[in-house]
């Protein structure tokens, strides 16, 4: 059973985990059976019949389309932790029984090998996803046993599991190769967390030890296979996949974002865990290089399609970006992983920017619209006709043919509790991460101790905590450790005990107070919010020149609906005068931020005539921008983060 003790009570985060029980599950369940009118069909659960000899037919959808029931599950067990649901719980356990009807007598489990290739096994490692939908299992195997203490999910994984454990690694005999989508490590490392087997976490050292060596396997395999592959031309690109180098020796991200990302989490993990200095360093160094040169001011990370990647320092175009929906998951999966290593403010920074900005912002009000790609700047008729932006959708979609983000959202969000607070080791001091209003239980020098979060983020800084114990219970000595956000620049933050101020001592971004508690005590925390121009790198040079508006942890951007066409027209005034109000019958009530501006008049324009003398004759306009995360839900139109200044 689940030994996190965080529940989740907070007003702006309620309504998405409601959304997330309420709509997106019970949609997304029937995506997943092909009963959404206009999507894009799932073939998830046909295939998974059709594997267990329920159903006739061929398989159907992406070689990986197992992970989405998979991802699915996961998001159910979330859900029923915080809400027992009966028929949603009864839901799941049909599904499992599925599952393991479709699971061979080895304890081999996917349907694309069963249906469509059997016999040829292990036999595609490079793109076949084997692994990772094994990977995908685990976790919600892993999620589900903890959440309702059934174990049928868990067994078949760990059958499958000690099939691969047995076919993979360096004994004579085995195969000495790893996948080409990592996601089986981190979630080994979660199999060994609830079963306590030592094998499973060696499994997950191995496929990181292993990745990388020469000979590289994927060349051999590449070769063995008729010098052929599934989507690629040639030789395998060995960056794509995160294997050109022993991981140890990897100084930049590169490749595949969402691959990196899993990769680079269960590389932490494991530095955790084994203690391993040479892991730790490489995750540090790659950490560096992902959030200080390759990452959008929205959280988003991985800047082009062509194989949804990074690129290089710096490259980070706005129209036709990539920043995967999966790609920010990742990056808030490795970020908490490094808060477990060290409890550094700049890993939550990340955490929280990608979590308010390009997480939320991937999905539409209603639960039933999600977005792949989340640009920065949107041109609807470019998106349409230009073939280099056909990947950057101007609205949300109801589904893709592959669906691995709608829940990945939906797994991430109802699991947000697990991201709020850290304990140390030695159980004296507790860390606040997010400012998620919240109930929490821990056990804090030797005493059971409760702490009821009161947040007003993300329109006010205001955070409050108090204090419960046991009855009979005097006091408690711990130690509070508040983040202090790199959006709070100004000053020191205020931190007030039971309403007077209390001075503190700040260490790796968190500010220290260390004190005897008593029931009723509480804990202020004031971060006093305004909406400020953020300016890019100087090398980032598709921002130079521009800027872009932040509010607390939430980034802006300016619609077609509130600021008219073309936004690329408009500029900053000499005088901006930001205001700001909260526009209560808007977008379901938000802050709103304005400004003074300037815009060419396109009326003054000749039709025709493309170019003509510069001149500094502008139209003066106050101009409104919505947080970034509420975008695109309206009638479609233009949007951009960056104005020029």
């Amino acid at each position: 059973m689940r030994k996190n003790q965080i529940f989740i009570q907070d007003d702006f985060w309620n309504q998405y985990s409601e959304l997330v029980r309420q709509t997106v599950i019970p949609y997304q369940w029937e995506a997943l059976n092909d009963r959404i009118e206009g999507a894009e069909p799932s073939y998830a659960i046909r295939n998974f019949k059709i594997a267990a000899g329920l159903a006739k037919g061929e398989f159907g959808g992406w070689v990986f389309q197992d992970s989405d029931l998979y991802k699915w599950l996961e998001a159910v067990a979330y859900s029923l932790h915080r809400h027992p649901d009966p028929e949603l719980e009864q839901t799941a356990d049909e599904a499992i029984d599925l599952i393991g009807q479709a699971q061979q007598n080895n304890g081999y489990l996917n349907t694309y090998f069963t249906i469509k290739e059997p016999g040829k096994q292990w036999t595609n490692l490079y793109e076949a996803h084997e692994l990772y939908c094994a990977g995908h299992l685990i976790e919600a195997a892993v999620a589900y046993y903890e959440a309702t203490g059934k174990r049928k999910l868990l067994d078949l994984s760990c059958r499958f599991a000690d099939l691969i454990a047995s076919l993979f690694g360096t004994e004579p005999g085995q195969i000495r190769a790893y996948c080409g989508h990592q996601e089986i490590e981190l979630a080994l490392v979660k199999l060994y967390g609830v079963t306590g087997e030592e094998r499973y976490l060696n499994l997950s050292r191995y496929f990181i030890d292993e990745r990388g060596n020469e000979p590289n396997y994927f060349v051999e395999e590449w070769k063995r296979g008729g010098r052929t592959n599934i989507w690629s031309q040639g030789m395998p690109n060995l960056e794509v996949y995160q294997c050109h180098l022993p991981v140890r020796e990897q100084t930049v991200a590169v490749g595949h974002s969402v691959r990196a990302v899993y990769m680079y989490t269960a590389m932490a993990d494991l530095a955790r865990l084994t203690e391993d200095a040479g892991l730790r360093e490489a995750c540090e160094r790659l950490w560096s290089n992902t959030t200080g040169k390759q990452m959008y001011i929205t959280g988003g990370i991985g800047s082009t399609h062509h194989g949804e990647a990074f690129t290089f320092d710096y490259d980070l175009p706005n129209d036709t970006v990539y920043a995967e929906t999966c790609a920010s998951i990742g990056l808030i999966f490795w970020a908490r992983r490094m808060l477990q290593l060290e409890a550094r403010s700049e890993y939550a920074d990340v955490m929280e920017r990608a979590l308010y900005n390009n997480v939320l912002g991937s999905m539409s009000n209603d639960g039933k619209h999600f977005f792949y790609v989340n640009p920065l700047e949107v041109w609807p008729e470019a998106s349409c006709k230009s073939p280099d932006r056909h990947h950057v959708k101007p609205v949300r979609q109801k589904w893709f043919g592959c669906s691995c983000c709608p829940p990945n959202v939906a797994r991430l969000l109802s699991s947000l509790n697990d991201y709020i607070y850290d304990v140390s080791a030695d159980g004296r001091t507790v860390y606040t991460h997010l400012f998620i209003g919240s109930k929490a239980s821990f056990e804090l020098g030797g005493v059971n101790v409760t702490l009821h979060q009161r947040s007003e983020l993300p329109w006010s800084g205001h955070v409050e905590w108090s204090v419960s114990l046991p009855e009979g219970t005097a006091s408690a000595a711990f130690e509070m450790a508040l983040r202090i956000p790199d959006w709070f620049q100004s000053e020191q933050p205020t931190l007030k005990v039971n309403g007077a101020a209390q001075p503190y001592r700040v260490e790796n971004g968190y500010a220290k107070v260390e004190r005897n508690w008593s029931e009723g005590d509480t804990l202020e925390w004031l971060l006093p919010m305004e909406a400020k121009f953020i300016a890019a790198h100087p090398s980032i040079r598709a921002d130079a020149g521009k800027v872009a508006i932040q509010r607390g942890p939430l980034v802006y951007c300016l619609e077609e609906a509130d600021n008219g066409a073309p936004i690329a027209s408009l500029s900053l005034a000499e005088e901006p005068n930001l205001t700001e109000y909260t526009a209560q019958n808007l977008l379901g009530s938000c802050v709103i931020v304005e400004g003074d501006g300037v815009m060419t008049d396109s009326a003054s324009w000749s039709d025709g005539k493309p170019y003509r003398p510069f001149t500094k004759q502008r139209t003066a306009v106050r101009f409104k921008s919505i947080p970034y995360y509420l975008w695109g839900n309206r009638q479609p139109g233009e949007m951009s983060v960056w104005l020029r200044s």
